[in-house]
């Protein structure tokens, strides 16, 4: 039987790259110009740079400071804030993730329909079908054990690295200073600061989106080999990702115009290499691309199996999550993150999400899980826990976690009112789930604050499944 210390400091990296670097990388040319121009992209990525870096060193520091939280993202929520909040942030996090891995299947099979139009946006009866081979096959894979599922996503990870790398060199050589300068701040006179807010705040979800995964080491941090290579994977697969991430949005807007970028079809990477070099560039892009999402799916999966894993274990979920197989594979919660990723796969079909409809989604569930562990970093400053009273580390540490906090607050303002009510009727929704588990345990349902605050998210959800009923917003 192979033990539960599995994973070394390369498994872990490739953990955060391969969730970080998925779909999402393969479609920013495309995302990031349909939100805003040059100087916009450049400073919502200045933006994101510094939140994502604040929230990498929150991760890192808690994992630190908190080693005993083997769950990551969803025991800092509980140990700072409660049972609640720290079920909700579990919750959360696995229908992020189980939406996540739903977007890449669309994505996925939009990209097929290069080569066989059958497949269309990806959202079709063809992709389904595709999709649902796809999500049980990486469901066996990972039922053979961690560690192995783990070396094929190193793979993956690789490989989906190269057609990245082919792209940008060739971008940095074509690339053409004329286009990046046209309407740089928009079109107009010149710098307006509620046009480039109004530009920024519409990229906010396509580059939160390109880096949730951030935490994956975090999250499998109890099965790393040595504790300390968890913070070291987050800030390195952060750093290098986020370079490759501008270079890629910033080079193609000085190959075609924003206008051009922003009408490509899925995914962009692909149709911008085509118009630099012809056929053969977008064939390479979209086998890249192939492999990226294999990859992306197995890490996604990965952190969807493990959180309610977790969770179990810690008493938050029913106990049967807890359940291993041979290989300590979770096999109950692996079966339960395959058969609710076929669900809204099915319901992608009939509802025609697209693929930026459902990461948005996703993005904006993760949120949640992000802001609570910001604020437990916060928490653990003012009740100086793990600190030296009046030490330096506790200066920088609040700068950090302050920014971190803000980030994320910035981000859910940015989202906007329609994916909240989304989100919150998916929260909603995991209540009695909550309250079967307290039960489990003979624990008291909610405290006083529990139960406004549950009450609140089901106010929220039902009224966005009302406005959804008459006809008011389209689901």
């Amino acid at each position: 039987m192979v033990g539960n210390k599995q994973l070394n400091l390369w498994a872990l990296m490739a953990a955060v790259v391969g969730t970080m670097i998925g779909g999402g990388a393969f479609n920013l040319p495309k995302d990031m110009a349909a939100g805003a121009n040059s100087g916009g992209v450049m400073i919502a990525w200045v933006i994101t740079g510094v939140g994502m870096i604040s929230l990498a060193l929150v991760f890192q520091n808690l994992s630190n400071r908190k080693s005993e939280l083997a769950g990551g993202i969803y025991s800092y929520a509980r140990a700072g804030f409660g049972p609640f909040i720290g079920f909700n942030s579990a919750w959360g996090y696995w229908i992020a993730t189980i939406l996540g891995n739903v977007a890449f299947v669309t994505l996925l099979f939009g990209s097929f329909s290069y080569f066989f139009p059958v497949f269309g946006q990806g959202n079709n009866l063809p992709s389904v079908i595709g999709g649902t081979l796809f999500v049980w096959g990486i469901h066996w894979l990972i039922l053979r054990g961690i560690k192995e599922a783990s070396f094929i996503n190193i793979i993956t990870t690789i490989a989906k690295l190269i057609p990245i790398c082919l792209f940008i060199v060739v971008m940095i050589f074509m690339f053409h200073r004329g286009i990046f300068l046209t309407d740089f701040w928009g079109k107009g006179t010149g710098f307006h600061w509620s046009s480039v807010l109004t530009q920024v705040k519409d990229t906010m979800l396509v580059t939160l989106w390109a880096f949730v995964g951030v935490e994956g080491a975090v999250v499998l941090s109890g099965r790393a080999r040595r504790h300390r290579d968890v913070g070291r994977a987050t800030v390195i697969g952060l750093v290098g990702t986020l370079m490759v991430y501008m270079l890629i949005s910033i080079l193609s807007l000085g190959i075609m115009p924003r206008e051009e970028l922003a009408k490509l079809p899925e995914p962009s990477m692909a149709f911008v290499l085509e118009y630099i070099v012809g056929d053969w560039g977008a064939i390479v892009i979209n086998l890249g691309l192939t492999a990226s999402l294999l990859g992306a799916m197995l890490s996604w999966t990965l952190l969807a199996v493990e959180i309610p894993y977790v969770a179990a274990k810690d008493g938050m979920f029913p106990k049967s999550f807890a359940r291993e197989n041979k290989n300590n594979s979770p096999v109950i919660s692996l079966w339960w993150t395959s058969f609710l990723t076929q669900t809204f796969i099915i319901i992608v079909l009939f509802a025609e999400s697209t693929y930026q409809i459902v990461y948005s989604m996703a993005s904006v569930a993760v949120l949640i899980p992000y802001l609570f562990s910001a604020l437990y970093q916060l928490k653990l400053l003012r009740t100086e826990d793990t600190y030296s009273p009046g030490s330096k580390e506790m200066v920088t540490d609040r700068l950090i976690g302050g920014v971190a906090t803000l980030y994320a607050v910035w981000l859910l303002y940015a989202a906007g009112p329609e994916y909240l009510l989304i989100v919150a009727v998916l929260y909603a929704v995991g209540i009695p789930l909550f309250i079967q588990v307290q039960r489990e345990y003979k624990r008291r349902w909610f405290s006083a604050f529990e139960w406004f605050l549950a009450l609140g998210i089901i106010l929220l959800g039902g009224y966005e499944v009302w406005m959804m009923a008459t006809g008011q917003i389209a689901p």
